[in-house]
């Protein structure tokens, strides 16, 4: 994901997240991580103190891809509607393409241990990046009136719903299908009557 990270780092942080997702937090030990990239513990020491920083370090670097991906389409978009659509389309990416990130996140924003804490915050977060749009669009007269708050934690559920959708069928997601159904039911509804063109 981040580009500047060394060979040694890449392969901890890759083999984590498929740990992660494979047997969850709790179950994946040290000494699962170096069997799988093949180093010695002082090595992954080297890079990482603790199983909860590489936890957090993988976090912080997907939600910071996550976000960066969203301000680079959306300040390119012509209104909310297309920014909102710009942030679908992302999230449906990211998960196509780091299925494992994702089913880390999800799977822990319930607890209240620090990663709990950290993954509600990033979600909710992301969630606030979704509101903002929204709000935006409803001062321009682009979006019906609504909650917001609402509107946009069902912009992120559809996140979740790919996933769920993922699950069922059992093979690759095809992004642009997935994300013309999402635009056709759910987008479309949110564009203020007097606003259509």
């Amino acid at each position: 994901m981040g580009e500047n990270m060394n060979k040694t780092k890449r392969k901890i942080f890759e083999a984590s997240m498929k740990l992660f997702a494979q047997k969850g937090y709790d179950a994946t030990s040290i000494e699962d991580i170096t069997a799988a990239v093949g180093v010695a513990k002082g090595t992954l020491y080297y890079h990482f103190s603790s199983k909860e920083e590489i936890f957090n370090f993988l976090v912080e670097e997907g939600m910071k891809l996550l976000k960066n991906s969203i301000e680079i389409k959306a300040s390119k978009a012509q209104n909310s509607i297309d920014k909102l659509r710009a942030v679908v389309l992302i999230q449906i990416k990211i998960i196509a393409k780091y299925e494992d990130f994702m089913n880390i996140v999800l799977s822990q924003i319930w607890g209240n241990e620090p990663r709990n804490i950290m993954c509600k915050n990033k979600v909710i977060e992301h969630i606030k990046t979704i509101e903002n749009i929204v709000k935006e669009g409803m001062e321009k007269g682009e979006i019906i009136d609504g909650n917001a708050d609402v509107i946009a934690s069902g912009i992120f559920g559809l996140t979740c719903s790919s996933l769920v959708y993922k699950l069922k069928i059992k093979e690759a997601i095809d992004i642009q299908k997935l994300y013309k159904e999402f635009d056709n039911y759910i987008l479309k509804s949110l564009i203020k009557e007097s606003y259509k063109k």
